[in-house]
């Protein structure tokens, strides 16, 4: 993680850094998090969402004994015991920067993220989450209608039906691994979804093809050994598109940024 020079969000208050044990270090903005995510000595803080699905996050990587293959961030609990406090959460800090160009690496550690957690149960806020990105992975699921528009239809007819079982997942890997010379990578800012495990990704491969170069012809060998590839590409780049959607967020030159990328999976063989 790494300081940011961007506008800051609302900072967190000194009664949370003193409830987090941070006080009295002085809080700075990092980049990543959407300007929202502050460091205070060795402690990071983010505001949190739903608080039920960030206490669930918190109690299971507390509990998580170390795995070959990646590294997590701890949770940090108030001075009252709870893991949130004040609309905030707070993490110990781990040493990294992103690197959204390893995309094969990214997927490589996602991967042995999901086998460490395959045993979990699925969370019941995933039942109710309520935001621009679970509408969007719900349309693309074919749970609610997808928006209409911008390859929407032409992604709908490719839709199959996916026989791999699902299980908690990050869905939103690529930007939230973290690079240390001699460590392992880190994994941060869980994005958790009920799905197959090969979603991840494919929602990775798709970010890195969409917005940082990875060849849309090429979107294929990164789904090397994992089931269904294609149908899970379909559905991944389904879900970044209703999410832009769903943010107001397609604008001028959404379209051509996507196209060869929607082009590209439907033409790998099924």
């Amino acid at each position: 993680m790494s300081l940011a020079d961007a506008e800051p969000g609302e900072k967190p208050g000194d009664d949370v850094l003193i409830a987090f044990g941070a006080a009295p270090a002085r809080p700075r903005n990092l980049t990543g998090g959407r300007g929202r995510t502050w460091m205070a000595g060795n402690v990071v803080f983010r505001p949190h969402g739903d608080a039920e699905e960030s206490i669930w996050k918190a109690r299971v990587l507390a509990d998580r004994e170390p795995a070959h293959g990646f590294r997590t961030s701890r949770p940090i609990p108030a001075a009252d015991g709870n893991w949130v406090y004040g609309g905030w959460e707070a993490w110990e800090w781990l040493a990294g920067e992103t690197d959204e160009s390893r995309v094969v690496d990214v997927i490589r550690a996602g991967a042995a993220f999901h086998e460490a957690i395959v045993h979990l149960q699925r969370p019941a806020f995933i039942d109710h989450s309520d935001d621009a990105w679970s509408r969007a992975d719900r349309m693309a699921w074919e749970e609610n209608p997808l928006p209409r528009g911008s390859f929407m239809r032409r992604l709908e007819r490719e839709f199959q039906p996916v026989l791999s079982p699902s299980q908690v997942i990050h869905g939103d890997l690529l930007g939230n691994v973290m690079f240390a010379p001699d460590l392992p990578p880190a994994i941060i800012d869980w994005a958790p979804y009920w799905r197959p495990a090969g979603l991840g990704a494919a929602i990775a491969a798709v970010d890195a093809s969409c917005w940082h170069g990875w060849p849309a012809g090429r979107l294929a060998e990164l789904g090397d050994g994992i089931p269904e590839w294609r149908q899970l590409l379909v559905r991944a780049v389904a879900f970044r598109i209703a999410t832009l959607h769903n943010l107001d967020s397609w604008g001028e030159g959404m379209d051509e940024r996507h196209e060869p990328v929607v082009s590209a999976v439907i033409s790998i063989p099924s």
